[in-house]
């Protein structure tokens, strides 16, 4: 049953009944409307029946912030977002935005509010003391923005608090932490008493500078043991219901062929005789029979996107190795190749990167150093000849 009730001069209530709940109690949902004529009101009335009855419409009605935050993943997040943006708002938001507006009214929040919310964040989401990083709150920011602008539009509230909260300030991140010579020797020591398929997952990423993705997209028809090169033609980005989402490369320039060392080569055919014995002790439970992935979890199956970054963290941990990233092996390769006099462009493109000028920008200090050792050398062979 539906029904627009005139309210006023031009406004009217329109009505939706949707039948009884557990308790006995009528379940309604309402709106008020501007309509000047009975003709649009029941247009109007019309348009929300269909909205009530698919689903659509939410009633802003005492609602709460977290309540809101479930429409607005479900009604935008889940059919605008990629998979990789919703996995990184929602771990913002459990960790730190629902649990600061837990129980409050979205209509209630304020610009305020919000401005002190963002002051207060000063916890690592690993729960160590310390300020978080400036990329942090300004991802935060960014998430807050999006829901309360929903909530606009959704006409569940009038105004959005973000207006007059100033975007924070990104501080522009120190330079990139990688490993010198030194520390890949120790990281290798280190690697002997680790598993084989750690030790190989490590090797690569040093080897060959590939991302996260790339690696754990990685399959065995696009590794060549004859030639020694491994071509980059795939990724993953992370999982969806178990399953793992196969996309191209970052850029065209993603796709790529990268040659690989003498000793990572020999290392990667000792590792494939190791994969195809332990395929076939465990051949009831490998479940994946589509892909042949490189580096498969315990079912044949891909890695969880962020399965590589805990074990690097872990492994970091227990044999006191210096802290960096496991992104940052992939600034380890391009640095080690720097400092062996590699050529710019020949970096870019096992690298992947768009154009030659990326690379430039990312590693123009190292690229600097390296050209300070190129004029030393030079200078030597002029003083000798003089």
């Amino acid at each position: 049953m539906a029904s627009a009730r005139k309210r006023g001069k031009e406004s009217y209530l329109l009505t939706v009944e949707l039948g009884y709940d557990s308790t006995g109690k009528r379940i309604k949902r309402t709106k008020t409307i501007k309509a000047k004529t009975n003709k649009e009101a029941n247009l109007e009335l019309a348009k929300f029946v269909v909205e009530v009855e698919s689903g659509e419409f939410i009633a802003p009605e005492k609602m709460t912030f977290e309540s809101f935050v479930h429409e607005w993943k479900t009604k935008f997040a889940d059919k605008h977002l990629s998979l990789k943006s919703i996995e990184n708002y929602t771990t913002h938001l459990n960790n730190r935005i629902i649990p600061y507006f837990k129980g409050v009214q979205i209509d209630k929040i304020k610009t305020m509010h919000i401005m002190r919310f963002l002051d207060s964040i000063n916890i690592r989401l690993d729960g160590k003391e310390g300020v978080v990083s400036s990329a942090t709150i300004v991802y935060i920011y960014r998430v807050l923005r999006s829901i309360f602008q929903r909530a606009v539009e959704w006409k569940v509230i009038k105004e959005s608090p973000m207006i007059g909260v100033k975007k924070p300030k990104e501080i522009p991140v120190k330079d990139i932490e990688v490993y010198d010579e030194k520390d890949v020797k120790l990281l290798f020591e280190a690697l002997e008493d680790e598993s084989f398929l750690f030790r190989m997952l490590i090797t690569l990423a040093i080897s060959t500078g590939m991302r996260r993705g790339e690696l754990i997209a990685l399959e065995w028809k696009h590794v060549d043991l004859n030639e020694g090169t491994i071509k980059v033609a795939q990724s993953i980005s992370m999982k969806n219901e178990g399953k793992p989402v196969i996309k191209s490369p970052k850029t065209k320039n993603s796709i790529r062929v990268i040659s690989l060392p003498a000793s990572t080569l020999e290392m990667l055919k000792r590792y494939r005789v190791h994969y195809l014995q332990e395929k076939m002790r465990i051949l009831d439970r490998w479940k994946e029979h589509e892909h042949e992935f490189v580096f498969p979890n315990a079912y044949g199956g891909a890695l969880y996107f962020n399965r590589p970054t805990k074990w690097w963290r872990e492994f970091l941990d227990y044999n006191g190795l210096k802290k960096i990233r496991f992104h940052d092996l992939r600034h380890t390769s391009a640095t080690l190749l720097i400092n062996q006099g590699v050529h710019a462009k020949i970096i870019s493109e096992r690298l992947g990167h768009a154009d030659i000028t990326t690379t430039m920008n990312v590693y123009g200090h190292a690229l600097q150093t390296a050209d300070k050792i190129a004029a030393d050398k030079l200078d030597t062979l002029f003083k000798s000849s003089l």
